[in-house]
């Protein structure tokens, strides 16, 4: 039964949508089951026969429910449903890349989704997205034409004034806008990368990124990750190996460990890129998140050897897709006609509705009270990892994320193919290797991690995996 609240700014009837398609996605709801009637359902829920109705249209009109005369409404079965009904057993899904970033967003109305990559609705900045799409509705912006090839002067300003507190100097011509950081990654790896090249990533590291590389030719080689940031010997013995062009990296809250790595290993890789002659783009698209000032590559560098990538989704809104890179300035001209080549311009009006963002008074509140709250969730879902056996990469009390495995389940990926039928979305480690193989890795995203059906399930696994092993 649906708990529906008059006292929410959410209308009823979007209520009564969003709660059913939650319960039909996570399968609380069959296909072909029969929901109540129109009447008992306003009756067991005290809403009016026509909130019913229109929420029940809707749903009709979604596709997740069908209506049949003089029968009533009915779970609509969907097309790979129909087709495994009396199907024999098949093979489970492969975890590569491929299929998780397919299945990362087609899941996302699964109840539980402590494997995904962004926060919680409620834990974004949605009133002042809504003040900004407000302000730009009644204001002047041009809607027939296209953005500038950089992206908007005034989120640029701002994006400069952003990196000179961070001890990064640079000018606007130096900024360029983007739809989101993966488009910056993709721009950077089409002007830097050529077919047959080594370029390095953390391993564990970003999948969408090294299927990027791959599909640009590159040869993709994984540099270990330690909780305080490269295994150095390593590092340099494959750049004795391999003779890299560029290295990939995330020195700052790394997904999927949420590792820091120190100030001496910055300098020390700073040092490696002089010395073999590689270049560096350093995405920090989770800066925003750190309780801690600390030094970047960039900030060390100067946008020298480094190229800056950061975002504004992470914190704002997934959907608002507003990324940015920094280099050099003749490094920027490239990237902005591939930029032009492969889509035009980025969408000015999104990149308002973020200025608008950026620059509301309550933004930097905004910030602290985000960083507080993953703090305070890293610290429980923490404890309660630890609680059932599991062991901690690396607990920074900051960032999105827990990279953790439990002795007892060896194979997170055979652990999330179960997670999955119970509607719960989890991060196989396998999926962030730069070559998969079986592990018990896993990516939490804390601030999904509190639900506690989550932690049943993940207890009755480690119950039977235990009784299996007597």
């Amino acid at each position: 039964m649906l708990t529906l609240r008059a006292d929410l700014p959410t209308p009823l009837v979007s209520q009564i949508v969003d709660g059913l398609r939650e319960q039909i996605a996570g399968h609380v709801l069959k296909p072909g089951s029969k929901l109540p009637s129109i009447r008992a359902f306003a009756a067991a829920h005290g809403v009016s026969v026509f909130t019913v109705v229109e929420a029940y249209d809707r749903l009709v009109a979604q596709g997740w429910l069908v209506s049949r005369a003089n029968a009533g409404f009915f779970v609509k079965r969907r097309g790979d449903e129909i087709a495994q009904v009396g199907a024999a057993e098949r093979p489970a899904p492969r975890f590569d890349t491929r299929w998780y970033l397919k299945q990362i967003f087609e899941n996302r109305n699964l109840p539980m989704k402590p494997g995904c990559g962004w926060l919680p609705n409620d834990w974004l900045f949605g009133d002042a997205v809504k003040r900004s799409m407000r302000h730009l509705s009644t204001g002047s912006a041009d809607l027939a034409g296209y953005g500038l090839p950089h992206g908007h002067m005034p989120l640029r300003s701002v994006v400069v004034e952003s990196l000179a507190e961070h001890q990064v100097s640079v000018g606007a011509d130096q900024v360029l806008l983007t739809q989101g950081s993966s488009q910056a990654l993709d721009l950077i790896a089409r002007r830097l990368v050529k077919p047959g090249d080594v370029v390095l990533v953390d391993d564990p590291g970003y999948p969408n990124l090294m299927f990027m590389l791959r599909f640009v030719g590159a040869q993709v080689v994984g540099v270990p990750r330690t909780p305080t940031g490269y295994d150095l010997g390593a590092l340099e013995a494959l750049l004795t190996a391999h003779r890299p062009s560029v290295f990939f990296t995330q020195p700052r809250l790394q997904s999927p460990t949420c590792s820091l790595a120190s100030v001496a290993h910055l300098h020390r890789l700073l040092q490696l890129a002089e010395q073999h002659g590689f270049m560096l783009v350093e995405n920090d698209l989770y800066a925003d998140m750190d309780t801690g000032v600390r030094p970047s590559l960039a900030s060390l560098d100067q946008l020298n050897r480094v190229l800056y990538v950061g975002s504004f989704s992470k914190t704002i809104s997934p959907n608002l897709r507003t990324g940015f890179v920094a280099a050099r300035p003749g490094l920027v001209e490239e990237l902005v006609q591939l930029k032009m080549i492969s889509g035009l311009t980025s969408s000015e009006i999104t990149e308002r509705i973020t200025l608008g963002v950026v620059t509301d008074g309550r933004w930097r509140k905004h910030l602290k009270s985000l960083r507080e709250r993953l703090a305070e969730a890293h610290r429980t879902v923490g404890r309660r990892l630890e609680g059932l056996g599991f062991e901690l990469f690396h607990e920074p009390e900051a960032g999105m994320y827990l990279w953790a495995r439990h002795p007892d389940m060896p194979d997170s990926a055979e652990l999330s193919r179960a997670a999955t039928s119970a509607g719960i979305m989890l991060g196989p480690g396998e999926l962030f290797l730069v070559e998969p193989r079986t592990t018990g890795w896993l990516r939490f995203n804390v601030s999904f991690s509190l639900d506690e059906r989550l932690w049943c399930f993940l207890e009755e696994r480690i119950e039977q995996g235990a009784q299996t092993a007597l």
